[in-house]
C-alpha cells in the first residue's frame, strides 16, 4: 500500500468549511513522507459553511480533484476506493462530531479490508474550548495532531484521564505558517499599516463588535499617516467555520471612516506581507503574526475571557488595550511562550512535521495493514450521546446509513442536485438573516 518511489502518494481529504479546508489540504502536503509527490482529492461536506467558489479561491489551496459530498455519499467512495484508486492517507478536516461519525462510517466499510488509509485528524488553530469534549470526538483517528507542545501535553493528559490509547496524539505546527520575516517599519515607500484580523463570532454581539469598530476607526484618525485595515474573513451571506451573525460591513455603513481606512478580503498571508501592527481578539492570524515576527496585540479591552478565547494568550506579552495602541505602545511577546505555541519563530519550522512523517511512513510500511479503528466512544461507553452524534450525519449507531439518508442509495441526478443547492441557500439565509432578527425579538 505505501507509495513507492514512482507512485503518487494518494490523499483525500474530507473539510466541512474554508478554514478547516485550508489546513486539511496544507496538512497533507506538510505530513507526506520525504519528497513523495502527492496525489490530493478534496471532498467538501455539504452543510451550513461548505465554502463557496470564492472562498475556496481566496484560501488558495488547490487539489487534483474537489467535490461537494454528504456524509454517506464520502463512505460510499471510500468504499469504492480500491486497488489503484485506494488512499494512503486520509486528513478528516472536519468539526468533532463530523470526525467521530466519520470514524464509525469508516469502521464499517472497512471492517473487512487488510489495508486502508491512514486516518489523520487535528484543529485548524488555538484549542480554547471544548478540549475533552473535541478530543475525545476526534479519538480513534491514527493520527491526532496537536498544533503545539502545549497542545500535545493537553491532548494526552485528556486521553489518559479516561483510560483512552494516547498514542495517536502527535505534536505538529499549524501547517498555514509561513512567508517572508517582518523587515521592520517602511522607510517611506509605504504607510505604517494596522490590520484588525475579524473573526466571525468573536465577540459575538453588536454591542462590543461596534465597539471594536469604532476603536479602529478612532485609531484611523488619531493617526492620519497611517493605513488601519480591517481584515475580513467573509462577505455577507457567507459561512466560515463559525457563524457571523453581525458582519461589520453592514455596521461600516453606520459609521463616517476617515480616508486612511479600508477593509480588505483576500489571503491573510499576502495581507500580512505589508502588515506593521496585527491586531485581534484571538484569531489565529495572531499565531501567523508572531511566526513572521510582526509586532502582534490581542485586545482586552472586553476582557480577558474564556468566551472571548483571548485567555488562551495569557503569559504571552500581547494582551493590551486600544488605549495603549493608540499611544504608541507595542508589547514585546515572550519568548518560552512563543515556543511552547508552535510557531517555531527561531526557524525550527522545517522540522515541525518530522515525527509525523515518520509516523505515517511507519504505518504505511506495516506488512500486515493497519488495525481497525478504535474510537473511545461507542454503543457501550457512549450509549446517550453517540447515537446522536452519528444521526446528525445519517449514520445509525453502528455507522451504517439510516434509512432515508440522503444519497444512500445513488448518486444525485440532476433535478436532485438543483433542490440541494437551493435548500442550502434557504437554509443559509435564514441561519444569517432570520434567526438573528428572531433571536433580537425575543430580548425586547
Amino acid at each position: 500500500m505505501p507509495a513507492s518511489a514512482t507512485k503518487a502518494l494518494r490523499v483525500a481529504v474530507l473539510a466541512d468549511s474554508d478554514t478547516r479546508w485550508k489546513w486539511g489540504a496544507l496538512t497533507a502536503t506538510r505530513v507526506r513522507p520525504g519528497d513523495t509527490e502527492i496525489h490530493l482529492d478534496g471532498y467538501l461536506l455539504r452543510g451550513r459553511a461548505t465554502p463557496t467558489a470564492r472562498q475556496l479561491q481566496e484560501v488558495g489551496v488547490g487539489a487534483d480533484s474537489l467535490r461537494e459530498v454528504t456524509a454517506v455519499e464520502f463512505l460510499r467512495a471510500m468504499e469504492a476506493a480500491r486497488g489503484e484508486d485506494s488512499y494512503d492517507v486520509l486528513v478528516l478536516a472536519l468539526v468533532g462530531g463530523g470526525v467521530q461519525a466519520m470514524l464509525h462510517g469508516l469502521g464499517r466499510v472497512w471492517q473487512d479490508r487488510a489495508e486502508r488509509p491512514v486516518v489523520v485528524t487535528g484543529y485548524v488553530g488555538v484549542v480554547y474550548e471544548k478540549l475533552a469534549d473535541g478530543l475525545l470526538l476526534r479519538h480513534g483517528a491514527d493520527l491526532v495532531l496537536a498544533n503545539s507542545r502545549q497542545d500535545a501535553d493537553r491532548f494526552r493528559a485528556v486521553y489518559e484521564g479516561v483510560g483512552a490509547d494516547a498514542a495517536a496524539v502527535t505534536e505538529v505546527a499549524l501547517p498555514f505558517l509561513g512567508g517572508a520575516a517582518y523587515a521592520g517599519e517602511p522607510d517611506g515607500d509605504r504607510p505604517y499599516t494596522v490590520v484588525f484580523a475579524a473573526q466571525p463570532s468573536v465577540p459575538d454581539n453588536r454591542k462590543d463588535r461596534t465597539y471594536l469598530l469604532e476603536r479602529l476607526i478612532r485609531h484611523a484618525r488619531l493617526h492620519p499617516e497611517r493605513e488601519v485595515v480591517l481584515k475580513l474573513r467573509s462577505k455577507p451571506g457567507e459561512h466560515t467555520t463559525h457563524i457571523e451573525e453581525l458582519p461589520y460591513q453592514k455596521l461600516v455603513q453606520r459609521a463616517d471612516p476617515p480616508p486612511n481606512f479600508r477593509l480588505v478580503y483576500g489571503h491573510m498571508g499576502e495581507v500580512l506581507d505589508r502588515t506593521d501592527l496585527l491586531v485581534t481578539i484571538s484569531s489565529t492570524a495572531a499565531l501567523e503574526s508572531l511566526h513572521r515576527g510582526i509586532p502582534t496585540v490581542v485586545l482586552s479591552d472586553l476582557g480577558v475571557r474564556e468566551a472571548l478565547g483571548n485567555h488562551h494568550f495569557v503569559g504571552s506579552g500581547c494582551l493590551a488595550s486600544w488605549d495603549q495602541l493608540d499611544e504608541g505602545h507595542r508589547p514585546a511577546p515572550d519568548p518560552e511562550w512563543v515556543a511552547r505555541q508552535g510557531v517555531a519563530a527561531d526557524g525550527g519550522y522545517d522540522t515541525a512535521f518530522d515525527e509525523a512523517r515518520e509516523r505515517i511512513a511507519a504505518l504505511l510500511a506495516r506488512p500486515a495493514g493497519l488495525p481497525p479503528l478504535a474510537p473511545y466512544y461507542t454503543p457501550v461507553t457512549a450509549p446517550g450521546y453517540l447515537p446522536g452524534i452519528l444521526a446528525r450525519h445519517h449514520l445509525g449507531p453502528d455507522g451504517t446509513p439510516l434509512p432515508g439518508a440522503p444519497a444512500a442509495d445513488k448518486s444525485p441526478g440532476p433535478v436532485r442536485q438543483v433542490v440541494r443547492r437551493a435548500a442550502r441557500g434557504a437554509y443559509r439565509h435564514g441561519v444569517q438573516r432570520v434567526a438573528p432578527v428572531i433571536r433580537r425579538m425575543g430580548e425586547l
